[in-house]
């Protein structure tokens, strides 16, 4: 079993950046795949960022790209999303998943390991 838990949501101002991170324990080895997404009450999940490998390769969903950016620190087996020039419209809980194979890997569905979220909120 994968367990993942995420930190540092918060409240922010519209401009303003925040760093979340989620750390990975348990059988973490063979977790390629390390990615964020985000859901706002009512709505369903949406893909945010991920990173592939040791973090080599990295994709952004359209909405947050040139803004935020994924990283991995494989010492400490932890994924980071640094967000800038946040916007009202980036408040929503986010979720740090993680899976073995690459797959769809904008698809929530095919990721069999979660954390509990952590909300990050940007006032106008």
């Amino acid at each position: 079993q994968v367990q993942l838990v995420e930190s540092g949501g918060g409240l922010v101002q519209a401009g303003g950046s925040l760093r979340i991170s989620c750390a990975a324990s348990g059988r973490t080895f063979g977790l390629y795949v390390m990615g964020w997404f985000r859901q706002v009450s009512g709505k369903e999940r949406e893909f945010v960022a991920v990173s592939l490998g040791r973090g080599d390769t990295r994709y952004y969903a359209e909405s947050v790209k040139g803004r935020f950016t994924i990283s991995i620190d494989n010492a400490k087996n932890t994924v980071s999303l640094q967000m800038t020039n946040l916007k009202p419209e980036d408040t929503a809980i986010y979720f740090c998943a993680a899976r073995s194979d690459i797959g769809s890997f904008m698809s929530e569905n095919e990721y069999p390991y979660w954390g509990q979220g952590t909300q990050v909120t940007v006032s106008s």
